[in-house]
């Protein structure tokens, strides 16, 4: 079922909102966020359809994708179903014997016990966009009141999107956690999400999902590229069938915003809660705010982005509408602080990590070649050993890496790699996360930092649908699907490769061509070590361009200063993508240097986990790690019982956990005992400790 509220706008202020009840003229009366726009209402009866699983339950969310009776014409409805089972399993390993439905999913209640429930929640959904009128922000913002919700304990957690995704990014992570809790979820995209305008067919999405023409869009689209159908027709004109992807392409750099964002939240959940349970004004028409930051638990929380966004917010957080925090594997940036320093073992690096920009164009530039070291352990591997050979010889030219010898320029890509900050237990992760991250990462956030408009091809690239590599003409740019298209609200994680639209790169010789395929100077295939090269120089370079993204960068850095919340962090040693030198661990340190005897931040490192969760189930990774959502569970246990009933927080530890292992080519299920729990007083070789601007972590 769905309506519009069409209440007033008025600014929600920090006084307003952290008032108590009052009477007469002094009432609080409940207003309306200014930056909110119209609020689109779903009740979901949590049978044919549901809060968490869109009414697929466990079962479904566990079997083949749900599809709309007209591939090209979805219902809003559909694209819904869609895109929260495609968003619960991108953060989540969905097998069996991985946990799935044992220590995690729909069915496992609030208590950890697996039911034989389906695990369907109902309750009511709430959209609306956040923006100034002119329709070129619309972050869409979403608030979720599961029928459980009980106003007299009262508690909202965020659910900021992780990655680049849509709105409903959370629903796996925080969002099923609050809701379970009978908790309101403040969802929030952040800026970036779904919006993809197709320039050749000038069409966006809309907020529910659907596409429409962008001209009859308007400021309802989720995002139209800042470009003039002048300057649209001669783009298409030189580069045909290209897409400008939101995240990318707004040329707001939204990435310095998530923490406003995820408060923005929090502050729409405030609104909806109080339209729904605050006591009546003596007007007999309005609501009082009578639900406030003085008697509700507000747990900032989400995984990747989300976390680093709700890290943001409780730094950013003046109004006390934060409770505490409980995040995982936060891809958070710092304030440069030379300080501090970070020791494992007999390895200590100075400072407070380093940019995700920074670390994300290395990893471009070293992976395909540090593949090559020990490609026999590696953990599924694709890349081409050829094109990745090419790879280190044009490092070599470059003098990037040292040796005569493939072998010997690989080992040297992977020397240079730990020595930025890359853990051991991440070698044989890189060649994955190559194939299936760290390019599309790198060339997102160039253009998002530096503010460029799909019309500046970055460093040559573009992103296009490309033809079959078994057809005609392979590889090259070609229109998209229409039905994956229709469906991309569902499908699309906001960063290309995605929906069908691939990434290309736009200087091969020849011609445009897909990257990975792509031909590079001299008829040699290196998967594009010009554009790597490109990206990485925008780093440290003095160009125009380079300063630009330099400036973005400084943009997003954080401080560490939580003012006094208590916060946990888990995050994953043998992280690839966000690496735990480069970010958790020297936010725990910078914390301790900036708060002092203050601090309430603890930090879990977990062995044997790793940025993606859903990759479990590819070969090989199933029997060498688990899950760290088991352990973010807890820590949203841990957080929610210590706001609420005073429960101690766990000191910063170590949890070393267990491999699966695997039988012949099939890892083994998992137990508790592969993945012990979080301990309230860690053991003596387990600390993790800090003193004197040191921070030391067990080995």
């Amino acid at each position: 079922m769905q309506n519009t509220i069409t209440t007033g706008l008025g600014l929600l202020t920090a006084a307003a909102l952290l008032a108590g009840c009052g009477s007469g003229a002094g009432e609080p009366k409940n207003t309306k966020p200014a930056y909110l726009g119209p609020i689109s209402v779903g009740v979901y009866d949590g049978g044919n359809d549901d809060l968490l699983t869109a009414g697929l339950g466990k079962t479904g969310l566990g079997g083949a994708a749900p599809q709309p009776v007209d591939p090209l014409k979805p219902t809003p409805a559909e694209l819904r179903r869609i895109a929260i089972y495609n968003n619960y399993r991108a953060i989540l390993d969905i097998s069996p014997a991985g946990g799935y439905g044992t220590l995690y999913g729909p069915n496992v209640d609030a208590r950890g016990v697996a039911t034989t429930g389906e695990g369907k929640i109902p309750g009511t959904e709430y959209i609306a966009y956040s923006d100034d009128g002119s329709g070129r922000h619309n972050v869409t913002m979403m608030v979720q009141v599961p029928a459980s919700f009980n106003p007299a304990s009262a508690c909202i957690v965020t659910g900021t999107s992780s990655g680049s995704r849509g709105v409903y990014g959370a629903i796996g992570s925080s969002g099923e956690w609050g809701l379970k809790n009978g908790c309101a979820v403040a969802y929030t995209d952040k800026g970036t999400g779904s919006g993809m305008h197709d320039l050749q067919n000038n069409t966006v999405h809309l907020q529910n999902g659907l596409r429409a023409d962008a001209v009859a869009a308007g400021i309802t689209s989720n995002f139209t590229a800042a470009i003039s159908p002048a300057e649209r027709t001669a783009f298409n004109a030189a580069t045909p069938n290209r897409f400008a992807v939101k995240h990318a392409h707004s040329q707001q750099n939204s990435e310095k915003d998530w923490g406003r964002f995820t408060l923005q939240a929090v502050e729409f959940a405030y609104y909806v809660l109080n339209e729904r349970y605050g006591a009546q004004a003596r007007d007999g028409v309005s609501r009082l705010r009578t639900l406030t930051p003085a008697n509700t638990i507000v747990i900032a929380s989400s995984v990747s982005n989300g976390a680093g966004a709700a890290l943001a917010a409780a730094e950013q957080d003046t109004r006390g509408l934060i409770s505490g925090v409980a995040v995982g594997e936060p891809q958070v940036q710092l304030v440069p602080d030379n300080r501090l320093s970070v020791r494992r073992g007999n390895v200590t690096l100075a400072g407070t990590g380093r940019p995700l920009y920074d670390y994300t164009t290395l990893a471009n530039l070293l992976q395909p070649c540090a593949a090559l070291l020990s490609p026999a352990t590696n953990v599924f591997n694709t890349i081409n050993p050829a094109i990745a050979a090419n790879r280190c010889a044009a490092l070599k030219a470059q003098g990037i890496v040292n040796g005569n010898t493939t072998a010997e320029q690989a080992a040297g890509a992977m020397a240079v790699l730990q020595a930025a900050g890359w853990q051991p237990e991440s070698n044989d992760l890189q060649a994955s996360h190559y194939s299936f991250a760290t390019l599309p990462v790198a060339l997102t956030y160039a253009n998002a930092y530096g503010r460029f408009g799909v019309q500046d091809n970055l460093c040559g690239y573009s992103f296009a649908a490309t033809a079959p590599a078994t057809s005609p003409t392979p590889n090259v740019p070609v229109p998209v699907s229409p039905a994956a298209l229709a469906t991309s609200f569902g499908t699309g994680n906001g960063v290309p490769p995605t929906a069908g639209v691939s990434i290309v790169n736009n200087l091969s010789v020849g011609g445009p061509l897909l990257d990975a395929a792509s031909v590079s100077a001299g008829n040699v295939q290196d998967y594009n070590s010009q554009g790597a090269l490109c990206l990485r120089a925008l780093v440290a370079g003095n160009s125009p361009a380079s300063l630009r993204v330099r400036e973005g960068i400084q943009q997003v850095l954080r401080t560490a200063n939580l003012q006094g919340k208590p916060a946990l962090i888990v995050h994953g040693r043998s992280d690839t993508l966000v690496p735990v030198a480069l970010t958790s661990r020297p936010y725990f340190g910078l914390n301790k240097m900036v708060e002092g005897q203050a601090s309430k931040l603890s930090y879990i490192e977990v062995t044997n986990a790793q940025h993606f969760d859903a990759f479990l189930g590819f070969p090989g990774y199933g029997a060498r790690l688990v899950p760290l959502h088991r352990y973010f569970i807890q820590a949203m246990d841990m957080m929610y019982a210590h706001l609420k009933t005073g429960a101690p927080l766990p000191g910063s530890q170590v949890v070393r956990t267990v491999p699966r292992g695997q039988t012949g080519t099939v890892a083994n299920p998992i137990t508790l005992a592969n993945v012990p729990p979080i301990q309230l007083v860690p053991g003596v070789g387990d600390r993790i400790t800090f003193a004197n601007n040191v921070v030391t972590v067990a080995d």
